[in-house]
């Protein structure tokens, strides 16, 4: 029997990883889990724009968002458009101050646009270039997560989060970040829940932290 409180909580993968990256989590039985996939970017799309189509997907009001790495922004622009009763990034960042040294660079000078994104097709790279370079000897465990490699989409994702133009953290939002993470590291992120020795791929690592995490404070 369905609870009268059911809270519905929406979860966004990370950068060309599916929803499967989820499957470790497990919420209290008041909350109905609905999972977020990446659908193809428009040429020449807006982040807005991209956020507006998505959130089409969320079909029950004022939901809890979660969203890890690259998926943490865009659960932040979903937010701009509608109510959302709670508002949860994991490994990511709440706005352009906290990317990485290098991210910044990158967009400084533009050398973003000079990756061939081909590269990536070695799974290998592609493993390293999502969840850190210390994933690589998991590359068969986590083959199965990470399905989104579409060149455009590719491309249109890393575009979109080295020029993402966020000046402020927004209001309420809750950010899990592991101390460990090479991606987004830490000595540039600000109020944040550590989650000690984590690395970029803590939802998968640290699932039964998370979960005892969510347990006691999804409310």
């Amino acid at each position: 029997m369905k609870s009268e409180k059911e809270i519905h909580v929406y979860f966004m993968p990370g950068m060309c990883a599916n929803s499967l990256i989820f499957e470790r989590i497990k919420l209290p039985y008041e909350y109905k889990s609905h999972f977020l996939e990446w659908i193809q970017p428009e040429k020449n799309e807006s982040l807005n724009s991209y956020a507006k189509r998505l959130s089409l997907k969320i079909v029950h009001d004022n939901p809890i968002l979660v969203g890890v790495s690259f998926g943490g922004v865009i659960v932040q622009e979903i937010s701009k458009i509608i109510d959302v009763r709670k508002l949860i990034i994991i490994s990511s960042i709440k706005s352009k101050k906290e990317m990485s040294n290098s991210m910044k660079f990158a967009k400084k000078t533009k050398s973003y646009k000079l990756l061939p994104v081909s590269w990536l097709d070695d799974f290998e790279s592609l493993m390293a270039f999502v969840f850190g370079p210390k994933i690589k000897r998991r590359v068969d465990l986590y083959r199965k997560y990470l399905s989104v490699r579409n060149k455009y989409y590719l491309e249109w994702s890393i575009e979109k989060i080295i020029n993402w133009d966020q000046e402020k953290s927004l209001k309420n939002i809750i950010h899990i970040h592991g101390t460990k993470d090479s991606i987004f590291p830490v000595n540039n992120i600000k109020n944040y829940i550590p989650v000690e020795n984590g690395d970029h791929a803590i939802i998968l690592k640290n699932a039964d932290w998370l979960n005892d995490y969510f347990s006691e404070n999804l409310f």
